[in-house]
């Protein structure tokens, strides 16, 4: 610390008139360590400052890996910028780019095989493996207190949606998460069906049994002129006629709607003209039909999908095999906070269900679906790659630790690299255990000890604060995940070794506008 910036010194030897002790130093060490403190967070931040900034690489790659595996989305981030940082102390010491960049590919593809081989296969007919996997995505979230209710929720419905004899993936959009504010997260459901958070257009029939179900992308209501077209009416009489016209025509629509046997009708939101008219809802509503309007144009596929019935775009096309049916449609009331149109019971349901998520407020419900969503990634991984790893940082210890004995096989410039490569590995335990209060150097020379010594299940145990047998611990992820984020962040860093210079060039039409363009040259290919 500067002389200038110290705090006097006490001339009673740092004693107050008490006799006790008074550190006069302190205070100004304390502002500086908080300064200190500041000014990292805001380097930090900077390099992120732009359209160019230096995270939006960081941020593409986050958003691969969650494409790709759903879960793993900070691993991925840490485990790039540590072998970055590894990048950077070997082209200070002169290694050239393309040795470099050559090695971590040898490095990734051992480490392929490291994780596979240390993988453990599992069935999908195993419903507690299942479930320790989507429970241990689910410890790391706000909402993790509830697992024991969201981690069966999202195993339950991935079996739902696929064949787990056949599957080799699983379409997520088949799984819809709705959002509805009130209640608690314990209010959250698993509904075999469909789910409509409209309401009902017409309120004197709110519950069908046996019912049929037809979806209509045409509009209940008078027919307009063309835009450049207009009517003039003179005279009462032919108001009159209008209006009867009017009634006529609606009536018509209602008539064949009800004469294919249709009980339930789901309306298409239409930006034409009102999709439904008054005039039309009295008609439903004499017939007893039941009216859903304001139905999304991008819900439309998983509708068909979940009740088995097909758009109609014409009333001559609304005939009883365009219809859907279902044993149930009705409105539920959910204590006080908002109603919801359920459809249960379909008796040709494609592959679909609907998750109902609840919370006391938009956080709380953001956050629940955020984590079920990861739940069932976790679970899609596992159907993608039928094979469990371990978790707790003891994949990216047992990568360390083979490279480390492969580093040894090789010759030059290689080993080196190679071994930089797998000291890099370490930042996941040593974050994990800083993140754990436990002391990170300590905690993964243990670990890389146990680890030598062939125990390829030693990891940290977070909530005991030391270090175990993970698997026994139930502490899981899909091998998907961690060799995902490997590949992802080797290949993200192999291509940031590529650029080796930027062009600053003009674009005259548009003024003293200037960017800057990476370049990659022939050589580093």
């Amino acid at each position: 610390m500067p002389e200038a910036m110290a705090a006097p010194k006490a001339s009673n030897g740092g004693r107050n008139k008490g006799g006790a002790y008074v550190d006069r130093d302190k205070p100004a060490q304390i502002r500086f360590s908080n300064i200190s403190a500041a000014k990292a967070v805001a380097d930090a931040i900077r390099t992120s400052l732009g359209p160019k900034g230096m995270d939006k690489m960081l941020v593409e790659l986050s958003k691969a890996q969650d494409i790709e595996a759903g879960d793993g989305t900070t691993s991925v981030v840490v485990i790039a910028g540590a072998l970055l940082d590894a990048c950077s102390k070997l082209l200070q010491k002169g290694i050239h780019p393309t040795i470099i960049s050559e090695s971590f590919q040898k490095a990734v593809d051992k480490g392929v095989e490291v994780l596979t081989d240390m993988s453990r296969p599992v069935e999908l007919s195993d419903r507690e493996t299942l479930l320790n996997s989507a429970t241990t995505s689910l410890c790391s979230k706000v909402v993790s207190q509830y697992s024991s209710l969201l981690a069966p929720m999202s195993v339950d419905a991935v079996m739902r949606v696929i064949d787990p004899a056949t599957a080799t993936s699983v379409d997520l959009q088949d799984i819809k998460i709705i959002k509805k504010l009130g209640g608690t997260i314990d209010d959250c459901e698993l509904v075999d069906g469909l789910v409509l958070t409209q309401k009902l257009a017409n309120t004197g029939v709110t519950r069908v049994e046996k019912a049929k179900i037809g979806l209509i992308q045409f509009c209940l209501s008078p027919p307009k002129t063309d835009m450049d077209n207009q009517i003039v009416v003179s005279d009462y009489a032919q108001m009159d006629r209008v209006l009867r016209e009017e009634r006529a025509y609606i009536l018509n629509l209602v008539k064949q709607v009800k004469k294919a046997g249709c009980n339930v009708l789901l309306i298409q939101k239409s930006i034409l003209r009102d999709a439904l008219s008054d005039l039309a809802l009295h008609f439903l509503n004499k017939m007893k039909i039941m009216v859903v309007k304001d139905i999304e144009r991008e819900d439309i596929e998983f509708i068909c999908k979940t009740l088995g019935t097909k758009p109609i775009a014409h009333v001559d096309h609304f005939t009883p095999e365009m219809l859907g049916t279902a044993e149930l449609a009705e409105e539920v009331h959910l204590d006080g906070s908002g109603k919801l149109v359920k459809i249960t019971g379909c008796s040709s349901p494609g592959r679909t269900v609907s998750i109902v998520v609840r919370g006391s407020n938009k956080l709380v419900i953001e956050e629940a679906e955020r984590s079920i969503h990861d739940a069932l990634c976790v679970i899609r991984c596992l159907v993608k790659k039928r094979a469990l790893i371990a978790g707790g940082g003891a994949p990216e210890i047992e990568l360390a630790v083979r490279l480390a004995e492969y580093s040894r096989t090789l010759a030059g410039m290689e080993a080196y690299c190679v071994r930089a490569y797998a000291d890099a590995l370490e930042v996941i335990p040593s974050t994990l255990a800083e993140n754990a209060g436990l002391n990170p150097i300590s905690t993964v020379t243990e670990l890389r000890n146990r680890h030598a010594h062939g125990d390829k299940m030693a990891g940290i145990n977070v909530r005991k604060g030391g270090i175990s047998n993970i698997l026994e611990e139930l502490v899981v992820q899909p091998l998907l995940v961690s060799i995902s984020a490997l590949t992802l962040a080797t290949e993200t860093v192999r291509s940031i070794l590529k650029i080796d210079d930027v062009v600053s060039s003009s674009r005259p039409h548009e003024g003293p506008l200037w960017t800057d363009v990476p370049v990659v040259t022939l050589e580093d290919i």
